[in-house]
């Protein structure tokens, strides 16, 4: 590879460069490294391969030090990427790690592999309780117990509703069985659940959610965080240096519950506790009225040499009719798996949500929107799921989740955010989420599949119609999947 050397073209003269688009090796050079390269090509003229091969480690140590540390250019930091497997730690720790938006994850899935009956964390701050401790064991064993039970009968149910396809092989015939019985069964899995997530991020959000993890406040998390961040230094050295505790971080749920003592009382009483089957509520809190105005005027803009002023003025005095036809034009053909247009971000939609907490952990990947959960609790009721309904399991089901609901009123008069862990997928989670048109479309054509989980499938399907019906005109094409 030499460099990108101008040739001159015999018959114009005109100079030409060879296009090259070719990879840095990973294998040759550290993160590191690949970051001082990529960044140095705005104040060198050299081609990439070039000016990585003239960067030591030392070097990049040394460019990070001075230009990313020091003078804050942190956006260098996003060329260094780091993969990690992170293993064996609670779902309720694993919503912390991932509650961030520029990075990817690919967590176990209990819809497709049966938890062994022991697969839970056991939170360390409980050690100098015994007596709670010991309850709280019970408890997630009550429920993996009854996980256990309820996959058995869902299963035995199955095989006489579910009849085997005459070319259908045994175990393909057990497989679908089994997929179908620990869809419904996860659902009484504890928070407290053991996981594995893949992650990949870049150092600059690697950093910052090692932050949030060393501040958050359970044990586990801040233990996470640690182990993280010395896997991470492997990776990136300088650039995850400085990942430390952050105070204003570790104080925000400090601060969330003075805020929230100016509503009144704390609802601690068990007001809902006893009352299952509590179905998923869904309310649109907020939209824009001007929103048919807003995407037409998007729309137009970029097309047109007209500051905004001029191209709103103009929409403003449109027909309705007009406006749709501007709409309908620059959407019709838009296919179910095509991404929208960006200019539907300018339309903006606030839902609040009571989901439970399985659907809750579906509804936190899609992170292009703005969604602030309230702590996890049992306070909010449950659903027996309708698999376990009809396999005649719900007496399982539900004495399982009461035992744990007790406990975690036991746990929760010692710490509130120790007590997470007790609650159940089955839980209902209250939540508001902001999310831009361009992601409705996503959200929903992904979230009302028939392959979507009921639980998520439920809320999306509602939210959709609440949307719709305020702005038939900008969801008419909107592509379903199925």
């Amino acid at each position: 590879m030499g460099e990108c050397i101008p040739m001159s073209d015999s018959s114009t003269n005109v100079p030409t460069y060879s296009r090259r688009v070719y990879p840095l090796d990973a294998h040759e050079l550290s993160e590191e490294q690949i970051a001082v390269a990529f960044a140095m090509t705005s104040r060198r003229p050299e081609p990439f391969d070039e000016i990585a091969r003239q960067v030591s480690e030392e070097k990049a140590a040394d460019f990070h030090e001075r230009w990313v540390l020091g003078y804050g250019h942190a956006s260098v930091a996003e060329h260094a990427v780091a993969h990690l497997a992170v293993e064996n730690v609670s779902r309720l720790a694993c919503d912390s790690l991932e509650d961030n938006r520029l990075a990817s994850y690919t967590e176990k899935a209990s819809r497709y592999q049966i938890m062994p009956d022991d697969y839970y964390h056991v939170p360390e701050e409980l050690d100098d309780h015994p007596s709670l401790k010991g309850e709280f064991v019970n408890a997630c064993d009550g429920l993996f117990q009854a996980y256990v039970r309820l996959i058995d009968g869902c299963l035995d149910y199955l095989r006489r509703t579910h009849p085997q396809g005459e070319r259908e092989r045994d175990g393909a015939y057990n497989l679908r069985l089994r997929r179908i019985a620990t869809d419904d069964c996860r659902a009484v899995l504890p928070a407290a659940t053991l996981t594995n997530v893949g992650v990949t991020a870049n150092a600059r959000a690697l950093e910052y959610a090692i932050s949030k993890l060393l501040s958050a406040g359970l044990r586990e998390e801040n233990e996470l965080g640690r182990e993280v961040r010395e896997q991470a230094r492997s990776i990136t050295p300088t650039l995850i240096k400085y990942a430390e505790r952050n105070d204003f971080l570790a104080g925000a749920a400090t601060r969330r519950e003075g805020l929230a003592q100016r509503l009144g009382p704390a609802a601690t009483a068990h007001a809902d506790d006893g009352h299952e089957d509590t179905a998923p509520q869904v309310e649109l809190v907020d939209w824009d009225p001007q929103a048919e105005e807003k995407l037409a005027a998007a729309l137009l803009f970029g097309g047109s040499h007209q500051s905004y002023a001029e191209v709103w003025e103009k929409v403003q005095g449109l027909s309705p009719e007009d406006r749709w036809g501007i709409i309908d034009c620059s959407l019709s053909g838009l296919g179910p798996h095509d991404a929208a247009p960006r200019e539907l971000e300018v339309v903006d939609y606030t839902f609040e949500y009571l989901m439970d907490y399985g659907a809750y952990r579906e509804f936190k990947r899609h992170r292009m929107q703005s969604y602030f959960p309230q702590p996890a609790t049992v306070a909010h009721s449950y659903r027996v799921p309708s698999g376990v309904r009809e396999a005649g399991m719900s007496d399982v089901f539900v004495e399982a989740v009461e035992r744990a609901e007790n406990t975690f009123w036991k746990v929760w008069e010692l710490s509130p955010v120790v007590a997470q862990y007790l609650v159940t997928h089955a839980h209902n989670r209250r939540l508001l989420s902001r999310m831009n048109l361009r992601e409705c479309y996503h959200f929903f054509k992904l979230r009302t599949s028939q392959l979507a989980h009921a639980s998520i499938r439920e809320p999306a399907e509602e939210a959709m119609r609440l949307a719709s019906e305020k702005h038939p005109r900008l969801f008419r094409h909107l592509k379903r999947r199925d």
